[in-house]
């Protein structure tokens, strides 16, 4: 198993309350590929002998739900998904303060977003989400509209893509890039 399931399971392992402990059972909504989800839950499981119960929603439907559960949660741990929705959800008090341990091991970026929350919720990894192009500018160049990821790896767009990338320290805002994704320990009652 790829070593990031695992630092990533672990990381889950520090966000758990005493109260899931005591439950003997993780309950976790995530946010991502299935397989991604699956394999997070074999390592945390394995590593820890907690069963975790998984539930795969979109980040939107992740969030409704939270929201919806704040008075009763059912769910201790959002693991992953867009960087907005987490972001409102700590925002609004449905997810718990953490300063994990493994914070300086991050990214700026991830620190700077746990910062922003104030410990409510981490960015985990940054993935691209779309293609945009001017087909103005290929026409003029000559050059057909790319249909997939693997169609940047031809020559023809060789110096052609661009990538945007925070190089500097910005003032944090209420809005992450879309293209991060989070985890975040929801609240969860001890009643």
């Amino acid at each position: 198993m790829p070593s990031m399931y695992r630092l990533l399971a672990l990381a889950a392992l520090f966000a758990v309350s005493p109260f899931t402990a005591a439950q003997g059972q993780l309950n976790i909504v995530c946010s991502v590929q299935i397989p991604w989800c699956e394999a997070v839950v074999a390592a945390f499981q394995k590593d820890t002998g907690i069963k975790v119960g998984m539930t795969q929603k979109s980040a939107g439907e992740a969030m409704a739900q939270i929201a919806a559960e704040k008075a009763n949660p059912k769910i201790d741990l959002w693991y992953t998904g867009s960087g907005d929705p987490h972001l409102q959800a700590a925002e609004l008090g449905l997810t718990d303060e953490y300063k994990s341990p493994m914070l300086p091991q991050l990214h700026e970026w991830a620190v700077r977003q746990a910062e922003q929350s104030k410990y409510r919720t981490v960015g985990v990894y940054t993935g691209a989400l779309g293609i945009a192009y001017n087909p103005e500018v290929l026409a003029k160049k000559g050059i057909a509209a790319p249909k997939c990821w693997a169609d940047l790896a031809n020559p023809i767009y060789r110096d052609e893509v661009q990538m945007a990338i925070r190089m500097r320290r910005v003032p944090p805002t209420r809005r992450s890039p879309r293209s991060s994704r989070s985890s975040a320990r929801t609240r969860r009652s001890s009643s």
